[in-house]
């Protein structure tokens, strides 16, 4: 019986270490899950190019564009001509995928990264 409360215990008081966790260490949270959603709606949004015409007045392809068109502007210069769009928008994957590495490994490096 106390090895059941003891757990039951266990278990509330690491529901608020992971929820103060998330307010301490706003700073990397933040930019993580920003750059993680970017990454998720380009992917949403190659996979939506294959149903979906390019120039759709459909509401969701517009709001797919609408949320990653200036991630592809800034990858644009960086990519060859040659390639189609789509392929752009896979390499913006690519790109945030590394951001968020490089994210992660300088907070690694301050010793601020949440442990």
């Amino acid at each position: 019986m106390r090895a059941a409360r003891a757990q039951a215990a266990a278990r509330n008081t690491s529901s608020v270490s992971t929820s103060s966790s998330l307010l301490v260490y706003w700073y990397f949270h933040l930019p993580n899950y920003v750059l993680a959603v970017l990454m998720y709606t380009l992917l949403g949004r190659a996979l939506l190019a294959l149903i979906v015409e390019p120039h759709s007045s459909n509401y969701i392809w517009r709001f797919f564009c609408r949320i990653t068109d200036p991630v592809v502007a800034v990858v644009v210069p960086i990519t060859p001509k040659a390639v189609a769009p789509v392929v752009i928008w896979l390499f913006a994957v690519v790109w945030l995928f590394w951001l968020r590495v490089l994210l992660l490994n300088v907070f690694l490096i301050l010793g601020v990264v949440p442990k």
